[in-house]
């Protein structure tokens, strides 16, 4: 009889972060209330400060459990892949593409809107997630570069160019698409997208 208790006690921060995502989500982080947290995890409050002493606390876990992973997985991705560099910027891409379609997606789209009022929240995700994700591309573009399947560019200017229309997607997908006839196909977006970097970064042939 203890069994199925413990094993449910050892799950409830996954439950917890779990629900709070999808709340953060659907409502924003500063409409969501730990209340409405406990409620759809299915435990009290106290129950949830046991885990989480605030909302700051619980966003750092939404992106250690929903987006960090993600970027381990680009840094595996990266070393270990021997192939053409275009081949794993697609790779890349279609897997950015996934996690924007998907309610990971919310989370740049909060610490964008929140910034301002909740600037600890913005600073961990810059110093998280922001900073390893341009190391990661800008390993790709060097590598690119060094290969010489791309052309030399000034990849601290390049990188905003990359990564725009992925916060573009992430921001239109969890704000305005609901609400307007106007529709997207984020995958299509990115895939054109793509396009549009191999031919930005095509070695130049001279004749």
């Amino acid at each position: 009889m203890t069994q199925p208790r413990t094993r449910r006690k050892e799950a409830r921060p996954q439950e917890i972060v779990r629900a709070a995502l999808h709340l953060f989500a659907q409502r924003g982080f500063a409409a969501t209330r730990l209340d409405d947290v406990a409620l759809q995890a299915g435990i009290s409050k106290g129950t949830l400060y046991l885990y989480f002493e605030n909302k700051e606390a619980l966003f750092r876990a939404v992106v250690e459990e929903s987006v960090l992973p993600n970027i381990e997985a680009f840094e595996q991705m990266i070393g270990t892949y021997d192939g053409p560099t275009p081949d794993l910027l697609r790779r890349m891409i279609d897997r950015f593409g996934q996690i924007v379609q998907s309610e990971v997606g919310c989370v740049p789209k909060i610490v964008i809107s929140e910034a301002g009022n909740f600037p600890a929240i913005a600073r961990y995700y810059a110093d998280t997630v922001i900073k390893r994700g341009l190391t990661i591309l800008t390993f790709v573009l060097q590598r690119g570069m060094d290969r010489g399947e791309f052309r030399q560019v000034d990849i601290p200017q390049t990188l905003p160019l990359i990564v725009a229309p992925f916060l573009m997607m992430a921001q239109w997908q969890h704000s305005l698409a609901p609400h307007v006839a106007m529709k997207f196909n984020p995958t299509d977006v990115l895939s054109q997208h793509f396009d549009f970097l191999l031919r930005a970064l095509a070695v130049e042939k001279h004749t």
